[in-house]
């Protein structure tokens, strides 16, 4: 059932009065934007825009999901993700992805499937995350960047979602891609299941 808000988006679209640039960085820029409330009011918004990123759940052979373990001075410590990057302008994510998981984690993806996308921290920033399914990987050389130090880990992918479950993965974009890539394969699985019985009903 649609809400009163999707019917009439007026009432709780904000209007942009006026936006001035604070600090304009090689991957964020910050903003301060005056907008305009629904009910005729302005407010501030600090807003840091981003181009956007990719994040990839890559599974390999044995079914394990490769992971890279880092440091994120953000954070203040070592964080378990998928493989991620920051799209480059006009960049299409599907290319992006490819490109950043060779670079993070030394394979190649055969197939690439979209499976969703997130909004980091839609309060403060427009930052979208693209995540992707990657399948069929073949090894490639790692080529990260040069400020990148990075370890690369294979886990079986429960894993992983074990490991999310007990607060031990706390990265939102991992918790989304391996939650949504397992909703995914288990469909797969029981499709496939399925074919086989249906094989054996008819034999």
């Amino acid at each position: 059932m649609s809400s009163t808000a999707d019917q009439n988006p007026d009432k709780l679209t904000e209007k942009l009065v006026n936006s001035e640039m604070i600090y304009d960085g090689r991957i964020v820029h910050l903003y301060a934007d005056t907008v305009q409330l629904p009910n005729g009011h302005t407010a501030r918004r600090e807003v840091v825009r981003h181009s956007g990123a990719v994040a990839i759940v890559p599974i390999d052979s044995k079914g394990n999901v490769i992971l890279v373990r880092q440091y994120r001075h953000a954070a203040g410590r070592i964080l378990l993700e998928i493989p991620a990057g920051t799209l480059n302008k006009g960049e299409a994510p599907d290319l992006c992805a490819a490109r950043e998981m060779q670079e993070e984690t030394g394979y190649k993806p055969g197939y690439l499937q979209r499976i969703g996308g997130i909004f980091v921290a839609p309060g403060y920033t427009s930052e979208f995350i693209h995540l992707y399914l990657a399948t069929g990987l073949s090894a490639s050389r790692l080529d990260m960047d040069a400020d990148e130090f990075i370890e690369v880990e294979h886990l079986p992918f429960e894993e992983v979602v074990r490991r999310i479950k007990a607060g031990e993965i706390v990265d939102g974009k991992t918790v989304s891609g391996v939650l949504l890539a397992r909703d995914i394969l288990s469909r797969t699985i029981r499709a496939k299941d399925s074919e086989i019985d249906g094989e054996n009903s008819l034999g």
